[in-house]
């Protein structure tokens, strides 16, 4: 194992990789774990991020990596925090502001990066989802569009970053493609539920983990 690497390094992961086990595996099987566990992932992924953060510089990007975590559990538990309000709108807005803060992120700490040409693949997501999707948002229109484009800049934007974090970045945007075609087409397979939230923790993860890796390596410059 690598010096930089310590064993608990590895065990502050533990928690947030089982309860995203039993999380997926609790949707597929229809069990009524599914809902309190949703809850309990995006707090904690933050377990790596504050464990990690006496060796990460500058604070700002700890604030970011938080920020990010934070509204994505409001965007989880958007039906369940605001019981009266539209769930749909609420949840685009958290997992918005969510996006934007890993754009940030990804911005301030790749400016040595050039965008990888094969990133304009996500401009041509984002277009096909508009043409695709658009006639069944209704209402949404306007605002589905704002936050597939927020979505596609996040992917992007990671794309600068290292594997992991480009990684990441796809896997949050496949979780939201399908949970698009969720949302908005009838009919669609029992198995894509379960589907979603397995993209969707590996894309957090792996999100997290290449910024944990990235900031380390960038304060030891």
């Amino acid at each position: 194992m690598p010096r930089s690497i310590r064993p608990l390094d590895i065990a502050v992961w533990v928690p947030y990789i089982v309860l995203a086990i039993i999380h997926v595996v609790a949707l597929a099987l229809q069990s009524p774990l599914a809902a309190p566990t949703k809850l309990t992932l995006m707090p904690l992924l933050a377990v790596p991020v504050l464990a990690a953060a006496p060796r990460l510089r500058p604070r700002a990007t700890i604030a970011l990596l938080l920020a990010a975590l934070l509204f994505s559990w409001l965007g989880d538990g958007a039906g369940t925090f605001f019981p009266s309000g539209p769930e749909l709108p609420l949840m685009l807005l958290f997992f918005g502001i969510a996006h934007i803060a890993y754009i940030v992120l990804f911005l301030r700490h790749t400016r040595e990066r050039r965008m990888p040409w094969w990133a304009l693949i996500y401009a041509l997501w984002w277009v096909g989802m508009l043409v695709f999707l658009g006639p069944h948002t209704g209402g949404l229109f306007f605002g589905v569009a704002a936050y597939g484009l927020v979505l596609a800049g996040t992917a992007a934007t990671a794309a600068r970053g290292n594997r992991i974090i480009a990684l990441g970045g796809a896997f949050f945007l496949l979780s939201d493609s399908i949970l698009a075609f969720r949302l908005f087409l009838d009919g669609m397979p029992a198995w894509t539920s379960p589907a979603v939230m397995l993209t969707y923790t590996l894309g957090q993860g792996l999100i997290i983990a290449g910024a944990i890796r990235a900031l380390r390596k960038e304060r030891t410059r």
